[in-house]
């Protein structure tokens, strides 16, 4: 039986919880800045590569286009998937990329990846962006059918077939579930509300065990580490970054500030006065509440 070959495409993006974003005075994020993470999104489309590895001990490559900081995100992502490899491609002549140009770079790396892939997952969309184009965008440079919304997916490896379940939102109607077949090799996008799933004993102790060795792989993930640069990845410098984003941006808008909806009171614990109006006003705050 030859084993699946996955690649997963990953994203540094803004940690907006933080409430702390930084903005240069175009209005453009100051991504130096700002405390950056592994997109939520990119986190799913990482545990979806790890069932694989669980049910049928799929071989996984991850990779991520950004700067050299950006390994920390693939060390997270290779503590969910327990990743073979990861990828980092870095240049300077990367930025500026519009969803295209990210595309033309991020078909060349997974190119460059080990192995022909039999299936790439994407997360469903990017924080910092909210535009899901680059999923698509790099599957149809690759050639591989897409599949968006992906809530469930198994893989007859013998066949070389991936059965899909989609999640089809339409306005005014319930979800609909749609489930489709294809042939490898097969791009998918992964939904938010995608699960990892595993229902017999044996799956659990393969889940149990790779949950182990990605504790340990990422504990150690320069080892695992491959960074690639425009040249080593042969890409056309015309079809990436700035000079091969067509995207013209009309206008950038600054996200605004949530208000805050609590304040805060620090209280000396040793302090016999101040924990008495503390359980004051605990019973008053008990005796309000509607118990339904």
């Amino acid at each position: 039986m030859t084993p699946l070959n996955i690649a997963v495409i990953v994203k540094l993006e803004p940690d907006f919880s933080e409430g702390n974003v930084s903005y240069n005075p175009d209005g453009t994020l100051n991504r130096a800045e700002t405390k950056n993470i592994l997109g939520p999104h990119s986190a799913l489309a990482a545990s979806a590569a790890f069932y694989s590895k669980v049910r049928y001990g799929a071989h996984v490559s991850i990779g991520t286009m950004g700067p050299p900081n950006a390994d920390l995100i693939l060390q997270s992502a290779q503590q969910i998937s327990d990743a073979d490899e990861t990828y980092l491609f870095s240049d300077r002549i990367f930025a500026g990329a519009d969803t295209l140009g990210t595309a033309e770079l991020l078909k060349a790396g997974i190119q460059k990846m080990q192995g022909k892939m039999d299936l790439v997952f994407s997360g469903h969309r990017a924080s910092d962006g909210e535009t899901g184009q680059v999923g698509p965008q790099t599957a149809w440079k690759l050639g591989f059918t897409f599949l968006g919304n992906v809530i469930d997916y198994e893989v007859d490896v013998e066949k070389r077939t991936v059965r899909a379940k989609r999640s089809i939102r339409l306005q005014g109607f319930h979800d609909i579930i749609e489930e489709v077949e294809a042939p490898l090799p097969v791009f998918i996008a992964i939904d938010p509300s995608y699960k990892s799933v595993f229902n017999t004993a044996s799956q659990r102790l393969a889940c149990e065990k790779y949950k182990k060795e990605a504790n340990d792989r990422a504990q150690n993930f320069k080892q695992y580490l491959k960074v690639l640069n425009a040249e080593q990845l042969g890409a056309d410098p015309k079809l990436i970054g700035l000079a091969g984003s067509p995207t013209i941006v009309f206008k950038v808008e600054k996200i605004p500030k949530g208000k805050a909806g609590r304040q805060a009171e620090v209280v000396d614990g040793s302090s016999k006065e101040e924990m008495g109006r503390v359980v004051a006003r605990l019973r008053q705050a008990l005796s309000t509440m509607v118990i339904k």
